[in-house]
């Protein structure tokens, strides 16, 4: 079964940093490209960020570079998002998910990713 288990959100000042971590199980974690998303109360869910199967390559929406950084440890079967300079507006829900998917180009939709999880509650006070 696989599982994909969130961590690191809380509440932070504007300005501030948290890294979250997403734990995988289940699946061999080398095999799958990893993304993150956030859902914000009243929207939809949305591209974060994606990195590839060896960690080599990342993509991120316009919204958060040079500000967020996606890195993972294959031997940890874990993948990082480490946010610096923190919003009001990265105030959402946090979802790391997996795709089985090997890419060249970006895939940054919802349905591109096939595995969840449940998310962690970031939280930017201004």
């Amino acid at each position: 079964q696989v599982q994909l288990v969130e961590s690191g959100g809380g509440l932070v000042q504007a300005g501030g940093s948290l890294r979250l971590s997403c734990a995988a199980s289940g699946r061999t974690f080398s095999n799958d490209a990893m993304g993150w998303f956030r859902q914000a109360p009243g929207k939809e869910r949305e591209f974060v960020a994606r990195i590839n199967k060896s960690g080599g390559f990342a993509w991120y929406t316009d919204s958060v570079k040079g500000r967020f950084t996606l890195s993972r440890d294959n031997a940890k079967n874990t993948v990082y998002l480490e946010m610096n300079g923190l919003k009001p507006e990265d105030t959402a829900v946090y979802y790391c998910a997996a795709d089985p998917v090997s890419s060249f180009s970006l895939r940054s939709a919802v349905y591109d990713y096939s595995f969840w999880g449940q998310g962690t509650q970031v939280t930017v006070s201004s």
